[in-house]
């Protein structure tokens, strides 16, 4: 299992050509250390410089004393809100630093950029922090560093913007509640080998020019790439990013994910039998929605397979795709500490062209909500090859829905219960699959019969199909008992039509044969 929410990974290289860290800064200020004139030009020239360097692991100033900061020691750290870069309105938003612990070691360098492009290190200090019970913290080196750091939307109110740990970052959008994560690039995730975390060893913030926003550029590396980000960020409740990301690889690599992004998901509507909590439904993210380069919408909700399932989307030039939370009503979780109605969606915009590739869903056996064990990238047709430079551009969406939602019925609810007729023997190793519909033109067609089901799979037997409006209900209800004729994982396919015009995006979920057997 990997604990993705902890972060319990690897470390990646620190040093960064041609910069030079200074002495311990007085503890009243903030800023210190000679300006450096930056660009993002010149950090891809740095970028391209480091991968053609052997890999340094991070050096871990007292690792044996930033082991004691456990969870509960951890959280007696407090950034000092006073001294926050910005925090005097001299920056678009106040940003406060993230102290190093025992689940983020690796120093982070953290530079503020000037609209005249010349940057200041921001260097470790305690009198940066207050302590709590944890004042045995105070005796780290000044060479400590920083574990990351967050974007508040003013002083002394809630941030909308983290990034800490690897190369991880998140946004709460619209409720102000945090969900799922992204990260700069997955390397080899769900391979026959250990997945490579990259890391952002360091970052450079500016003000962004002629509106409200910041640029945050930052330094990747780990053993196999080093690359160069660039992401333009706004906030309007909801959070926007475009991100330019150019890579250098130092080895070859055979999977790389562009646009990761990492969510959890134990048990909804479709494998309520595996929850063994109280409530009714734990997920930050409920299904991932695809946008292909043909104009298809598809919806595939998410499995708690009982061994890691890696399912390939196989497209050219994608428009899109998104780890999606569609459930909002507060009674589908009943829970009001997590409050997983409010979770944020993410959607990552392709911008130019992509090329060949695959959308991947990597779902991961989880028993409990800790763990992060879904995760979704573009991988490209082509494997990363040493010496190479890759530009990547994309937008990435935090928002409660996609921004583009198609003018089609949506998938609302999927079931999956015994197959069979209730009264009669039921049929072995049958499952009756139920799923919801609303949205489009349905409101259009009253009763049975007005509209048509295309409902396939592959392999396996499918029976008793029918689709009808609920009564009483703005819905449209699919039901059908599928038989699989192996153990194979099969992939079912339905969607609803009006002759030959689609009028709804296309359910596609993975049949388990243990969805049969709970």
């Amino acid at each position: 299992m990997i604990d993705r929410r902890t972060l319990l990974i690897g470390s990646a290289a620190a040093g960064l050509a041609g910069l030079k860290a200074s002495a311990e800064p007085a503890q009243s200020s903030i800023f210190f250390g000679p300006q450096i004139p930056f660009s993002f030009d010149k950090l891809i020239g740095w970028a391209k410089d480091l991968s053609e360097k052997p890999f340094e692991k991070a050096v871990v100033s007292n690792p044996e004393l930033i082991e004691r900061l456990d969870f509960d020691a951890y959280q007696q750290i407090k950034f000092r809100p006073e001294l926050a870069i910005w925090g005097q309105g001299d920056g678009p938003y106040p940003i406060e630093l993230f102290h190093v612990g025992r689940y983020f070691k690796e120093p982070v360098r953290i530079f503020a950029v000037s609209a005249a492009g010349l940057a200041q290190e921001v260097r470790y200090s305690p009198g940066l922090f207050t302590y709590g019970k944890s004042e045995f913290a105070k005796a780290l080196p000044p060479d400590t560093g920083f574990a990351g750091f967050r974007i508040l939307a003013a002083p002394g109110v809630p941030d909308w913007l983290a990034f800490l740990g690897a190369s991880y970052f998140r946004s709460p959008a619209e409720t102000g509640q945090y969900g799922l994560s992204s990260r700069g690039l997955a390397i080899d995730v769900a391979m026959p080998t250990p997945e490579e975390f990259p890391r952002f060893t360091a970052f450079w913030l500016e003000p962004m020019a002629g509106r409200r926003g910041v640029i945050i550029n930052a330094m990747l590396d780990s053993p196999r790439i080093a690359g160069a980000y660039r992401f333009e960020v706004t906030h309007d409740g909801a959070t926007l990013m475009n991100v330019t990301a150019n890579l250098f690889p130092r080895a070859d690599i055979a999977r790389v994910g562009i646009g990761p992004l990492t969510s959890m998901y134990w048990y909804g509507k479709p494998n309520r039998r595996m929850g063994t909590d109280w409530r009714p439904e734990i997920h930050d993210s409920d299904g991932l929605s695809l946008w292909t380069g043909s104009g298809e919408r598809i919806w595939r909700p998410i499995n708690n397979p009982l061994s890691v399932q890696t399912s390939s989307f196989f497209d050219q030039r994608p428009k899109g795709f998104g780890l999606l939370q569609r459930e909002r009503d507060f009674d589908d979780y009943e829970d009001d500490g997590a409050f997983y109605h409010k979770r944020p969606s993410v959607w990552v915009e392709p911008i130019g062209d992509w090329g060949e590739g695959a959308v991947q869903l990597v779902e991961i056996p989880t028993s409990d909500e800790i763990h992060d064990n879904i995760v979704a990238y573009w991988t490209p047709r082509q494997p990363y090859r040493a010496g190479e430079r890759h530009e990547v551009q994309y937008k990435l969406y935090w928002r409660l829905d996609e921004p583009y939602p198609a003018p089609l019925a949506r998938v609302i609810s999927t079931r999956v219960g015994t197959g069979g007729i209730p009264g009669q023997p039921r049929p072995k190793g049958t499952t009756k699959y139920v799923v919801d519909f609303r949205g489009g033109k349905l409101g259009d067609f009253m009763k049975r019969g007005d509209i048509d089901l295309v409902v396939t799979a592959p392999s396996g037997k499918i029976e008793r199909p029918a689709v009808y409006p609920v009564v009483d209900t703005d819905m449209w209800r699919v039901m059908f008992d599928f038989t699989a004729d192996s153990d194979i994982p099969v992939d079912i396919r339905a969607y609803l039509k009006k002759g030959d015009e689609a009028l709804s995006e296309t359910w596609l979920f993975q049949h388990l044969q243990s969805l049969s057997t709970m």
